[in-house]
Parts: C-alpha cells; structure tokens; sequence
C-alpha cells in the first residue's frame, strides 16, 4: 500500500535515513493516510536520540522530556511547517494516572509501538520501502472500524487516564464502536479521571462534543461512567421526568 506522504516529511524521513537511522511514520498520520483522510499533523519516530536528530538539523527545537524534537520545514502549510520528531521509547512507571516517571530511549521499533495507546494508532510506515509494520493489528481494527488498545485496556488507562476520553474521541471524530474489552476497561478505571486536571479533561472533550456525532460521544461518555467527572449537572438531569409534553426526561432533552 503507497501512502501519499509530502516531500517536507520525505525530506525529513531521508535526512535521517542519510544519517545511518532507522526512522518511520507513526501515530495519527498513518492511520489517516489508511483511511484516505489528510493528516492534522506528521510524527516520525527513529532510532536516534534527541541530541542526534538535533545535529542532523541545526535548526530544529526540543524543550519537552519526552524527546520529541520540532524539525521545521519551509513549507507555507500549517500542518506542514514542523515535522515532530521523537526517538523510539519505553516509559517507566506512571505514578499520576498522566505522565510516566522516566522515559527511556530504545533502539527496537517494537518496543515504542507497543507503549502506544490504540493499535490503530500503532502503526508505523516506512516511505523509503513502502513497508507497514503493524503488530498489533491496527489494520485490522481500521477494517472493522474498531478502537482497540494497545495489549491490556486496564494497564493502558491506569498509565494514562485521559486516554478514556481520546477513545471516545477518536470513536466519534472516525465514526468507529469501542471494542468490547476496551469499553470494560473504560468502565472500570472511569473514577482515574479524578486525577486529571479539569483543563485537560476540557479539551479533549471540547474536541469530542465537536465531531460530526457530539450525541455520539454524550451518550457514550454517560454509559461507561465517565460524565460524572466531566459535566456531574449532566449526569443528574438523568431520570427526571418532564410534564406530559415532553416524551424525553431532562438528560435527553438537553442533548437534542
């Protein structure tokens, strides 16, 4: 399958690759690419450090922890103007329900996939070769319009708690269903949103609400018993009944 990647990101990719590196598309791009959508954004992960990327290009920018470096391009497209960068990665302990204690840098491929959210999200391609590597069957779960996580639902969302609203998200946003195990797993850590900060929580649903199916994600948000930590007033309006001229009770009716 040739995906359609912009020279900007070829560049990029080819510069590392000129350098001795290993370096593939990842993340969201590639799953767009998939379905025939055009990328928000372009990730690349490799086999070089923060420090390498930086010396292949002088003018890049880092000032995060997690290694990703800001690669800026030329091009008058926003979404093209910085390719992000980021070594290949393992994450050590998540203390906090958000950010892992220490990341460490890999050298296999395999093992940055396998850290990542959604396996539809855990794919990456390699331009130069037009090879997809795709081990846990991010295709598949594209085919059957599914959102998956990466090996245990549970672990996934004790890491990382938001990622139980971008599950949503990306349902609502794609038009997908929530894979049955995933969906328990959501049920079952829905109280971890507490640790997240109600900014946080705010964006990424703001984003859900503004898909092309916001009653979508309501409804879903509402049964795996996350609403209560987003919108509690919500929540309450459930069960209350109307006078007769109205069929629906207060929850439904505020979503319609």
């Amino acid at each position: 399958m040739k995906l359609d990647v912009p020279n900007e990101v070829l560049h990029v990719h080819g510069k590392l690759h000129e350098a001795g590196y290993e370096a593939y598309l990842i993340g969201g791009c590639v799953r767009d690419l998939i379905l025939g959508k055009e990328p928000k954004d372009w990730d690349i992960t490799t086999s070089a450090t923060p420090e390498k990327i930086q010396e292949i290009f002088p003018d890049s920018f880092y000032e995060n922890k997690f290694g990703t470096v800001g690669v800026k391009t030329e091009s008058v497209d926003q979404r093209l103007h910085v390719i992000e960068v980021t070594p290949y990665r393992l994450e050590d302990e998540y203390k906090d329900a958000r950010w892992p204690e220490r990341v460490v840098w890999s050298d296999k491929l395999e093992d940055d996939l396998k850290r990542r959210d959604f396996t539809i999200n855990a794919i990456a391609y390699e331009p130069r070769k037009d090879e997809i590597v795709d081990p846990h069957g991010g295709q598949k779960a594209i085919q059957q319009k599914l959102i998956v996580a990466v090996g245990n639902p549970k672990e996934r969302f004790a890491e990382d708690a938001l990622r139980m609203l971008r599950a949503v998200r990306l349902a609502s946003e794609l038009d997908f269903t929530i894979e049955a195990e995933t969906m328990s797993g959501i049920a079952e850590n829905a109280s971890l949103l507490e640790k997240i900060s109600r900014e946080r929580i705010r964006d990424e649903f703001i984003r859900s609400i503004e898909t092309d199916r916001p009653m979508q994600a309501l409804y879903v948000v509402q049964k795996l018993g996350l609403l209560k930590y987003i919108i509690p007033e919500l929540e309450e309006a459930m069960g209350i009944e109307q006078n007769q001229a109205h069929s629906f009770d207060v929850f439904e009716h505020i979503l319609r």
